[in-house]
């Protein structure tokens, strides 16, 4: 090795200890330091890989309804009761049922009522409606399915209310090619506010009993679960009083399957805690009327999160210590060991650590 080729390593070699110095002197000063020796965190991880799509068609199928299609190549396959993340402009993200054909891998279709704020709406379905139009490029990721359906059950009996016609419609279209007993009954508020009733309509006949409130009233939820066969599958999608009417009037010996887009309202019974964030060294009260993230984002607010309703993944949290109250609706029983979505769960004493 000649003096030029050794002076020019000396000088590389310099270089990169003066850096590796620079930077063990900043994460010393650092506020955080000494970190303790975990893994990293899995906060704002993709749960799935994302796909840019295109809007293809951008229609409306009842008032306050929209269905939008969009078109890719060799999308992943999906099975009925899958739903799909959509990562709006804003950056928001929202879940929505497929609703069009599984043997279809050119496209996915959702449809989205309008939400009004007085409704309880965030602004997700607003922006759905106000800007998302044909031509548009829109990333998503999915499917995911937390509603599969049961191909072994000797029957069905499928529960729809408005806009939580549309996991059910693929169901629908798989049990009547399969030949399968089932029966749908379909409320709603109005007829021109819900969708796909055609479809419903063609598909099953007299099997589908369509019950607009502002017409009938209610549906007699009692009269339709009474009069299935034990061993029936009772899918149902809704509001959540609808919900939990079924299951109040459920008959022993039939099995249930609700899809929710919302989480369960359990502040009633709520206690206060304390959440400890292991690598600030910080501690932070969680009030019963408050949710983890928000005590978090007052110490952190760089923590990720976006649905705030438990669905999409982006808050989940590694769990050091304490006992997990889940009350989400996306996290496997695997994943559950150890991590929770802190926007919506809690704990069930006194404590969490968090590695934060």
């Amino acid at each position: 090795m000649n003096a030029r080729t050794l002076t020019r390593a000396a000088v590389v070699a310099g270089a990169a200890l003066v850096v590796r110095r620079a930077l063990r002197s900043r994460v010393q000063r650092s506020p955080l330091w000494p970190l303790p020796a975990l893994e990293e965190p899995v906060s704002g991880r993709p749960r799935a890989r994302a796909l840019r799509l295109l809007v293809t068609r951008y229609e409306e199928v009842a008032d306050g309804v929209v269905q939008l299609r969009m078109e890719g190549a060799g999308l992943p396959a999906w099975k009925p009761g899958a739903h799909l993340d959509l990562v709006l402009p804003s950056g928001l993200v929202r879940q929505y049922s497929l609703c069009g054909d599984p043997e279809d891998t050119s496209s996915y279709t959702v449809a989205t009522r309008l939400i009004p704020e007085a409704e309880g709406g965030r602004g997700g379905s607003r922006e759905v409606h106000e800007q998302v139009r044909e031509g548009a490029e829109i990333e998503v990721r999915g499917p995911r399915n937390r509603f599969a359906l049961d191909a072994d059950a000797p029957a069905y009996l499928f529960v729809a209310g408005g806009i939580g016609i549309t996991p059910i419609l693929p169901m629908l279209r798989e049990v009547e090619a399969r030949g399968a007993e089932w029966r749908l009954l379909y409320g709603g508020r109005g007829r021109s506010s819900m969708p796909f009733l055609e479809d419903v309509a063609k598909l099953g006949g007299d099997r589908v009993t369509v019950v607009p409130q502002d017409e009938a009233g209610l549906p007699d939820l009692t009269a339709a679960l009474s009069a299935t066969a034990p061993g029936t599958a009772v899918y149902c999608c809704g509001p959540e009083g609808l919900m939990a009417a079924v299951e109040a009037a459920l008959p022993e010996g039939r099995t249930l399957h609700l899809e929710r887009f919302a989480p369960r309202n359990t502040v009633e019974g709520n206690a206060p805690f304390e959440v400890e964030l292991r690598r600030s060294g910080k501690v932070v009260d969680v009030p019963a009327s408050s949710t983890v993230l928000a005590a978090v984002r007052a110490e952190l607010p760089n923590v990720s999160y976006s649905c705030e309703q438990g669905f999409c993944g982006t808050c989940q949290q590694r769990v050091l210590e304490g006992e997990i109250d889940h009350r989400d609706e996306l996290l496997t029983d695997a994943e559950r060991d150890g991590s929770m979505l802190i926007c919506v769960s809690r704990a069930r004493g006194e404590r969490l650590v968090l590695d934060l």
